[in-house]
């Protein structure tokens, strides 16, 4: 084996791990995986024989990677606009997946809500939460990727925090439960039945439909009465084409068929047996890059 092949062998090994980085810094699975593929020319061309922790240096290189591509996105003014769900990743509802590294990123994954709110953050005070919050990177490593001191470094995730748990509070933790809740949600849709949406609805509750940059029905609406009517248009969908449950990003979701082509994807966020988000992505172009292959089973 030459050099090439054992660094390539290495650097497999912590593929998985950096696209799980890669995603949560940029929400998109196509820019995570140009990320990745950036840092592996990278390594590629760097002299790395007295890197000690070739996993924590790989890590920092994709970071500095997404930090680029963050601030790339506002200068060039390719922030999303108005309502933009992220690319969920989405397995079978009983967790069981051929492929290791899309099972592996699946059951690390984050929720829709929290990535939504992600990406209302500078992109400094996002690499700094989703590196410190969620892959326990030290402020010393962080403050020398966003070129600040370490106190400004732990300064830019606890802002990011306090935004988190402000709008994107933790979900309840049993899937059981979760997948009884979504299933109350699509009985009372299917049935027409507004008080069966109150009451497995937040009161606040938030639904985000992203149909595409230019789709009419792309909107956000709030609060458990108004979510309500607009479940009630889901009435038909669900009478008459497929809806198969699905695990969106490691929680209970949904995934419609229409003539056996995906029509939308929806996660939802549960918070003490309430709906308290519902992130709804029915865009095609986006839906066609998806790793559905599940669903032929």
């Amino acid at each position: 084996m030459d050099e090439t092949d054992w660094m390539a062998r290495r650097f497999e090994e912590h593929r998985t791990h950096l696209r799980a980085v890669a995603y949560r810094m940029l929400g998109s699975l196509a820019e995570a995986d140009d990320a990745v593929q950036e840092a592996w020319l990278r390594l590629s061309r760097a002299d790395t024989s007295e890197v000690d922790n070739l996993g924590g240096w790989l890590t920092t290189v994709v970071a500095r990677v997404c930090l680029n591509m963050l601030r790339s996105r506002r200068t060039r003014g390719e922030q999303p606009l108005g309502v933009h769900v992220p690319d969920p990743i989405i397995g079978p509802a009983g967790g069981a997946d051929a492929d290791p590294e899309h099972e592996a990123l699946l059951a690390d994954s984050v929720g829709l809500a929290l990535l939504v709110v992600l990406d209302t953050l500078a992109p400094a005070e996002r690499l700094a939460f989703v590196l410190h919050d969620l892959f326990a990177v030290p402020f010393d490593e962080i403050a020398d990727i966003v070129g600040r001191s370490p106190a400004a470094a732990r300064q830019l995730a606890s802002r990011a925090r306090r935004r988190v748990q402000g709008a994107a509070p933790a979900p309840d933790p049993d899937l059981a439960r979760q997948r009884e809740v979504v299933d109350a949600f699509l009985a009372a849709s299917r049935d027409g039945d507004f008080d069966g949406l109150l009451a497995v609805l937040d009161p606040d509750v938030v639904l985000r439909a992203d149909s595409g940059p230019l789709a009419a029905a792309t909107r956000e609406v709030r609060g458990a009465r108004t979510v309500a009517e607009q479940a009630l248009t889901f009435r038909r969908i669900a009478t008459a084409h497929r809806v198969r449950p699905a695990l969106v990003n490691g929680a209970a979701g949904v995934v419609t068929m229409v003539d056996g082509r995906v029509y939308a994807v929806m996660g939802l966020t549960i918070r003490g047996g309430k709906i308290v988000a519902m992130d709804i992505l029915a865009d095609p172009d986006r839906l066609a890059q998806l790793d559905l292959t599940f669903l032929d089973d």
